[in-house]
């Protein structure tokens, strides 16, 4: 039994040790696309901001969008209740900003499962402008961030773009970090993998921006009505319709609010359903990039055959393939600089993350905006009976 287990772990370091390699190539390979042509590309912009009640920090991100150095653009808000929160915010920010247009609007009671996709169409009707630009509302950016959303659409065959993003904790706190150093790491390092791969075949929620056309085309924002993972489906949709879906060497914060045990736990398992509903084969595989849990099993067989110093030896290569991704998605791609985060909460996070995949199996169901969902096959969603 021991050498069954010694032999399971060998097997996970070694994939582990193939993943962090791909991730080191996937970087190189984003890096070496990096190029400053078509940043003075600035065609008119409509920013599409759905909003669902006030969060921490809710204020001063949105200011990061009025503050943009960008010549045309104007900003969407839309919220399901005109008594939002959250629309009482962006309305008190846009009086501070009289310099950017902007206009609210909402929804009433929305006829899709995912209420965030009627948003979308609403502001969609009313948008001047043939490029959306759609973010969620716990993001902040720079000043230089609309520039290089822009500079893709220069080439006349793209019809997406996505942005890597940094996680940050809002409000700090042990499991609100553990969460962003996931989203800086775990999820940056697939993104690069996929993109050197194959190219980029989706978007990310974040930051997503469409040309109007590629919207139109796909039959609007209504395809994604009944998915959870609606930028997934939005990315892959306009990919599989002909256009060209872009990754930009531009980053994002994207604010972790989950400052407690459960939130964060909840919300990172939801994650991984959603994406084992969505990419079914992809998710599958997923359970052998991660290191540690595999160098923890070593590391206790080998203690197991007397040879501690053989489990040691094995577990600190687990450690340093967790550094290399680290350094290589984290640092280098999306700007963290933390060598805590990095050094020391990422190995841990790539423990939990092991056991929210293996929790992603537990069921089908999810807890999203308050209300009970089951996935189906394919990543669509229903009301829980």
């Amino acid at each position: 039994m021991v050498l069954v287990i010694l032999a399971l772990g060998c097997f996970g370091l070694l994939t582990s040790t193939v993943f962090a390699g791909m991730v080191m190539a996937g970087g190189r390979h984003h890096w070496c696309e990096k190029t400053a042509a078509g940043r003075r590309y600035a065609p008119a912009l409509t920013l599409l901001k759905p909003v669902h009640g006030d969060e921490a920090g809710l204020e001063a991100h949105l200011a990061t969008f009025f503050e943009q150095d960008y010549p045309v653009y104007e900003i969407l808000f839309c919220a399901r209740d005109e008594a939002d929160k959250g629309l009482a915010v962006a309305r008190r920010v846009a009086a501070k900003y009289p310099q950017v247009a902007a206009r609210f609007f909402w929804t009433g009671d929305a006829p899709y499962i995912n209420a965030k996709v009627r948003s979308l169409e609403v502001m969609a009707a009313e948008a001047r402008y043939d490029i959306y630009v759609i973010s969620d509302s716990d993001v902040r950016v720079t000043r230089e961030y609309l520039r290089e959303v822009a500079a893709p659409f220069q080439d006349a065959k793209v019809g997406g773009m996505t942005c890597l993003y940094r996680g940050v904790a809002a409000e700090g706190g042990l499991w609100a970090r553990l969460e962003a150093v996931g989203m800086s790491v775990e999820m940056t390092g697939g993104v690069l993998v996929a993109n050197m791969l194959e190219g980029m075949q989706f978007v990310l929620g974040p930051t997503m921006a469409f040309r109007r056309a590629a919207v139109e085309q796909m039959g609007g924002f209504r395809v994604t009505a009944e998915y959870c993972a609606d930028d997934f489906v939005l990315g892959n949709e306009a990919y599989r319709l002909g256009w060209k879906v872009a990754l930009s060497h531009h980053g994002i914060d994207h604010m972790v609010l989950n400052s407690t045990f459960w939130a964060s736990m909840k919300h990172q398992v939801r994650w991984m359903k959603s994406t084992r509903f969505s990419r079914p084969k992809g998710h599958f595989g997923t359970s052998l990039t991660f290191a540690m849990p595999f160098a923890l099993l070593v590391l206790g067989a080998c203690w197991a055959m007397g040879r501690p110093w053989l489990g040691a030896l094995l577990f600190g290569w687990g450690l340093l393939t967790r550094w290399a991704i680290a350094w290589a998605a984290g640092w280098r791609t999306v700007g963290e600089r933390s060598w805590f985060e990095l050094g020391v909460l990422y190995p841990l996070r790539d423990l939990m993350g092991f056991g929210f995949w293996a929790a992603s199996y537990t069921s089908s169901r999810i807890l999203w905006r308050g209300r009970v969902f089951e996935l189906l096959p394919g990543g669509k969603m229903r009301a829980a009976e």
